[in-house]
């Protein structure tokens, strides 16, 4: 199994898709949340931290399926993640 740490941004037309729970439901993967910023009320952006685990054909999937959606994301070789 591998792992890989990205940042995402969620932003607030995305809220109330389940853009998570595809990457374990459709993709196979575990998926940690290691930090998030998200508003009560939904309003601006989201971030998460996330840690993904799985084969590296999941992972390059669920990566393919995120940009698909146009979603920023950042992986550990673009920043520091604690």
């Amino acid at each position: 199994m591998e792992r890989k740490r990205i940042r995402l941004r969620i932003p607030k037309d995305y809220h109330q898709e389940p853009v998570i729970s595809r990457l374990v439901s459709d993709y196979g993967l575990t998926v940690n949340i290691t930090a998030a910023i998200l508003g009560a009320n939904a309003v601006g952006d989201g971030w998460f931290d996330l840690e993904l685990q799985g084969t590296d054909a999941q992972i390059q999937r669920g990566l393919t399926y995120l940009h698909d959606l146009e979603l920023e994301v950042w992986d550990d070789s673009d920043i520091l993640l604690h």
